[in-house]
């Protein structure tokens, strides 16, 4: 390479060659003598920028306005196309962001005399380190569109005024700040309803989830006991309400529990001369979904419970005899490790589950009984109330705020709980 060649890239800016491609993508690789990525950036912003630009423009006027015009603009699509406005426009950043970063490290080699890389190589480049990315690129921006634009739709009509009386095209939407979220608590109407559902939800989860848990524990260990026979048989026994669609067995417990005709009330309570209002008293239909969780929920404790103790070594066993160990000191310091060690994500999941179990509240009584001075049914848990907020009365935002509220104590708990068990540390060691 010849002294003058040598001098100039010397002189080669790398700030210039970063401002370059701020103003225009592409500029900037065009500074460093990189013509095809260069020329390919250019047309990849100017195809946007054509494409885009109007879409762009109503969206995010749309996004802040939520319309001007009743009957003419509708604030739905309009949220929703800001919202797309918002995921491209993220898009594009990141584009240019790449775009801006690859100008500059191209500035740099060349200022550090670096050779420039043949087509060969800089495939063989991205093949190494971009390709796994680029292979990922198609499902994310499924997932964008799937899983996150649908949540930050929720998220945004939680901030707004839409409910039964304020529907578009009618009337616009406005957004309300948090209004919605301080109604749930100082409005009377909604701060009774959320405080008794919230006590309620959480009562519901720990009790029919810890019930169907000591359920299954205490069977698996009574069968895993030596001393008992026909194991086969009775693990078979104990698993097949697990086989029964859930939605079958919720429906013939709430036909057994009615109140009129139900053979709770009839077959078995009549004998002591006993009645109870199990569908239209809150307090007996709590008692009786916890009931039907716990038989419901208890063969897949029971099976997981099962599968981990026939794997726990006899000699552990042997060796705690030999030191002189009681039942309960085995029990406390070689079963329960060993379970909790290997099962204690599925049982953190199956308390966030129950907390949203929304089919066995619905269908077991549509969250009834009603309750005077509520807007929600007398064991309606969030879920299930946020479903009668949504397609009963029409209280969308409403609806949304609580369902904000769902998710941030699912994923605060699971996270929570997830980073405490050993598990997910992967120690490795009991």
């Amino acid at each position: 390479m010849s002294g003058t060649a040598t001098e100039k890239m010397r002189s080669h800016n790398p700030t210039l060659a970063m401002v370059l491609s701020i103003i225009f993508a592409g500029l900037g690789q065009l500074y460093n003598r990189r013509y095809a990525k260069g020329i390919t950036f250019i047309i990849i912003e100017a195809a946007f920028l054509i494409t885009f630009f109007e879409f762009l423009n109503i969206g995010y006027w749309g996004l802040f306005t939520l319309g001007e015009i009743p009957r003419v603009d509708h604030s739905i699509f309009l949220l929703i196309q800001g919202l797309i406005s918002v995921i491209i426009t993220v898009f594009a950043v990141a584009i240019y962001y790449l775009n801006v970063v690859d100008a500059r490290n191209n500035a740099i080699d060349l200022k550090l005399g670096k050779e420039k890389p043949t087509v060969k190589e800089a495939l063989k480049n991205f093949y190494d380190n971009g390709f796994p990315y680029f292979m990922v690129i198609p499902g994310l921006i499924l997932l964008l569109f799937i899983v996150v634009l649908p949540l930050m739709f929720m998220v945004s009509l939680a901030f707004t005024d839409y409910n039964l009386y304020n529907t578009p095209p009618r009337a616009l939407l406005s957004w309300v700040g948090f209004e919605n979220f301080t109604s749930l608590v100082s409005i009377p109407l909604w701060k009774s309803t959320f405080v008794s559902v919230f006590a309620w939800t959480i009562v519901w989860t720990v009790c029919a989830t810890t019930g169907q848990i000591a359920l299954g524990l205490f069977l698996a260990l009574l069968v895993n006991d030596p001393r008992i026979k026909y194991k086969r048989f009775i693990r078979t026994i104990l698993i097949l309400p697990w086989a029964v669609p859930a939605f079958v067995t919720i429906l013939i417990f709430a036909a057994m529990f009615n109140d009129r005709f139900g053979a709770i009330n009839r077959d078995i309570l009549s004998t002591i001369g006993v009645a109870l209002p199990w569908l239209t008293d809150p307090f007996y239909t709590k008692i009786a979904i916890i009931m039907i969780q716990t038989w419901l929920g208890f063969p897949f404790v029971f099976a997981l419970f099962t599968g981990v103790l026939q794997s726990i070594s006899k000699d552990w066993y042997e060796a705690a005899d030999v030191d002189g160990g009681t039942r309960f000191q085995k029990f406390r310091f070689i079963t329960m490790p060993h379970l909790l060690f290997a099962t204690a994500p599925l049982l953190i999941m199956q308390y966030a589950g129950n907390f949203n179990n929304f089919n066995i509240i619905y269908l077991f009584n549509q969250g009834g009984p009603a309750v005077r001075g509520q807007n929600a049914g007398g064991s309606d848990i969030l879920i299930s109330w946020v479903y009668k907020l949504t397609f009963d009365t029409s209280n969308y935002n409403m609806a949304a705020a609580i369902s904000i509220i769902l998710g941030l104590i699912v994923a605060g708990f699971a996270f929570f709980q997830f980073r405490r068990t050993r598990s997910f540390k992967e120690e490795g060691n009991i």
